[in-house]
C-alpha cells in the first residue's frame, strides 16, 4: 500500500468506493432506480453510497450482487492458504531441531 493511499480519510476512502461503484453501475447498463429496486433498497441508500456519503456494509453487499461484482469481496479477504502452525513448523524444519542451552555451571574451587 502506499504512502498515499494510506494517509486517505475515510470520507476519501468512501468517496473512491462510491465511484467505483457508480462506473460498474453504468457499465452494467442499471440506473440507480433499477438498482435500487433489485437491491431491495431506497434510490437514497444508491446514491449515498455512490456520492461517497456513508453507507453501511448491508447496502454494499445488495448492491454489489445486484452488479455481479461480490469479486470485489475476494479481493478484501483473500482466502488463507497455509496457516500459522504450518508456516512454523516449515520454518523450524529448515533450521534444524532446536537446542537447549544448559545454565552456566559454577566454576570448581582449586
Amino acid at each position: 500500500m502506499s504512502a498515499e493511499q494510506y494517509n486517505r480519510t475515510v470520507h476519501e476512502w468512501e468517496a473512491q468506493l462510491g465511484a467505483q461503484v457508480r462506473a460498474a453501475r453504468i457499465a452494467a447498463d442499471l440506473d440507480q432506480a433499477t438498482v435500487a429496486e433489485l437491491a431491495d433498497l431506497s434510490i437514497g441508500a444508491v446514491k449515498n453510497l455512490e456520492g461517497g456519503k456513508g453507507s453501511s456494509l448491508k447496502t454494499l453487499i445488495r448492491v454489489l450482487r445486484v452488479l455481479d461484482r461480490t469479486d470485489w469481496f475476494d479481493a478484501l479477504a483473500p482466502p488463507i492458504t497455509i496457516s500459522p502452525l504450518q508456516m512454523l513448523a516449515a520454518n523450524r524444519s529448515a533450521t534444524g531441531p532446536r537446542h537447549r542451552v544448559s545454565p552456566r555451571r559454577p566454576a570448581k574451587p582449586r
